[in-house]
């Protein structure tokens, strides 16, 4: 049970400080996290190991096209994208029983990126205007719930803006 003035976040595991990522390395936000210290109860999440895809793993880019994207490895071209789509319609489901009031991204990931996220084209070209397959399929799931990167959140505006969305979502949505 949570206090009356925490809000729970989800957010990508790597963020929090957890070896999940493909080299079994992490992405610690310090800032983030020590800014946010007692005000949010995370809810971490890892599309890429929680599908079952291990740490480490073969690094994977999103390929095709921007409607239809595909998750593949790099090196040996394994396609993953039903395998994390069967998991985050699955993982959606449960987070709503959690009464979510926002998520922190890990921008850039294949899973989590909500923009500008590599995607690369039948030439190879990088087009950067991907959206992680994990991601893609929370805002659809939950379209007015806040979503935000996490170094975008640096900026001090932005994370008061993201706080208080997620404050008034939490307050419409689960206090009622």
């Amino acid at each position: 049970m949570r206090h009356a003035n925490v809000l729970r976040i989800g957010i990508s595991r790597c963020l929090l400080g957890d070896p999940v990522r493909f080299d079994g390395g992490h992405k610690r936000d310090r800032l983030l996290i020590d800014a946010l210290g007692q005000t949010v109860e995370w809810v971490p999440v890892c599309p890429e190991v929680e599908a079952g895809l291990g740490t480490p793993r073969e690094p994977m880019q999103l390929v095709d096209n921007r409607r239809a994207p595909r998750l593949v490895t790099v090196e040996t071209g394994v396609d993953h994208t039903e395998a994390l789509r069967r998991f985050a319609r699955q993982r959606v489901v449960e987070l709503t029983a959690l009464h979510l009031c926002g998520f922190v991204f890990k921008s850039a990931s294949p899973s989590c990126g909500l923009r500008g996220v590599p995607l690369f084209d039948a030439q190879g070209t990088d087009r950067r205007d991907g959206i992680g397959l994990f991601a893609q399929v929370f805002m659809e799931h939950f379209p007015l719930i806040p979503v935000e990167e996490e170094h975008r959140l640096h900026d001090p505006h932005i994370l008061k803006m993201f706080l208080e969305r997620a404050a008034d979502f939490d307050n419409s949505h689960h206090r009622a």
